[in-house]
């Protein structure tokens, strides 16, 4: 029993001396606890909404004070013509446009009808349905309120809806992006980490650093292999897409395989990185599922959209590079949209591969000496 106590506290004395130890068994279960109760929400707050107002009378007016006042929305553009609804979504900046049609008091009060057009962005489904909603009952709202005011009782708003990208709310849609952007993260991250460790954990990176080649060939030639592994990866789940799911790529195929070719370098440098700073393949493994997988879910906007969640989460998805791919893999194969309209994420992209190799590099290189 001596011995045995024995062992228990030698056991304890390893997992506290190890900090990294210590922050994977306490402080990312803490993480997943705050990011599950406060961040995972279905509703809608403060979501962009554009308007195109044609008629430009009192009644529209209080609609889209009514519209903007219920903590649900927030205008973010005033249009001028039906050309500008295409680019305030695909500039990503609004969620909706809500276009009010020439003479729509007029309308309403002389016919007792008007119709208010809805159109979402259907790119991502579940804020596009909930969006459709709310603001279909606000409109309804005032609906009733102004025919108590007018005392007529047949006025009716007649809202229209039509969905942008993704008329038929598909969920895969949302799934394949999602996916893609998910998977090359983790696979990629893992492979990397674990090839590296597993040659320090069993002793024979000692026969690789007396051979010629230098610690960056080492790092390089292990990478090169997972780096074309992993774009055969994309161009499968891309042709998978299209023949199962019937989801063509609308935008540019070669902008999009370029951007995943730098998602995927991105991720390899992080797979470095994570086994510079692990001892053995287990915390490698550990780390990339345990600290990656639920950020790259919950906060890279693939489910719950970030500007849902309390202020503060938006500074700390900003870190994540997944909340960045995705925004470009949606824009390319869903909305079909150019270089112009994703030239910022790609360069956040690109600042953070460097930023990975040029620290796993240089952390590779201490450890050696």
């Amino acid at each position: 029993m001596k011995r045995f106590l024995g062992f228990v506290r030698k056991e304890f004395l390893h997992i506290f001396r190890d900090f990294r130890t210590l922050i994977i068994l306490f402080g990312i279960p803490i993480a997943e606890i705050v990011i599950f109760g406060y961040v995972v929400s279905m509703d809608i707050r403060n979501a962009g909404v554009a308007f195109l107002d044609l008629s430009k009378d009192e009644i529209t007016r209080n609609i889209t004070d009514k519209i903007c006042s219920s903590g649900f929305f927030r205008r973010v553009d005033d249009l001028q013509s039906f050309s500008d609804v295409d680019k305030v979504l695909k500039s990503g900046r609004s969620k909706a446009v809500i276009i009010f049609g020439e003479n729509f008091g007029h309308d309403l009060i002389s016919e007792g009808n008007a119709s208010v057009s809805i159109i979402t962005d259907g790119s991502e489904p579940n804020s596009a349905t909930l969006i459709t909603n709310y603001a279909t009952a606000i409109i309804t709202d005032f609906n009733r309120e102004f025919s108590g005011l007018s005392g007529k009782g047949n006025l009716l708003v007649q809202p229209e809806v039509r969905m942008l990208y993704n008329p038929g709310l598909k969920g895969h849609f949302m799934f394949v992006p999602g996916v893609i952007t998910i998977v090359l993260i983790l696979i990629c991250a893992l492979m990397t980490s674990v090839t590296i460790t597993r040659e320090k954990e069993f002793g024979t990176m000692e026969v690789l650093l007396v051979s010629p080649l230098r610690p960056v060939q080492i790092i390089f030639g292990k990478v090169m292999p997972y780096f074309f592994l992993s774009f055969v990866n994309v161009i499968t789940i891309l042709l998978f897409s299209w023949f199962v799911f019937s989801l063509p790529v609308k935008g540019s195929i070669a902008l999009l395989l370029a951007e995943s070719m730098l998602y995927i370098l991105l991720s390899l440098s992080f797979g470095i990185l994570i086994s510079t700073v692990s001892k053995t393949m287990q915390q490698a493994i550990f780390i990339t599922f345990i600290g990656m997988m639920l950020p790259t879910i919950l906060l890279s906007g693939f489910i719950f959209p970030i500007e849902n969640m309390p202020k503060g989460y938006d500074w700390v998805a900003a870190i994540f590079p997944p909340k960045y791919f995705i925004v470009i893999i949606k824009n390319i194969m869903i909305k079909g949209t150019g270089f112009i309209y994703i030239w910022k994420e790609t360069l956040i992209l690109t600042l953070m591969t460097l930023f990975f190799i040029g620290l796993s590099i240089r952390n590779f290189r201490i450890r050696l000496q």
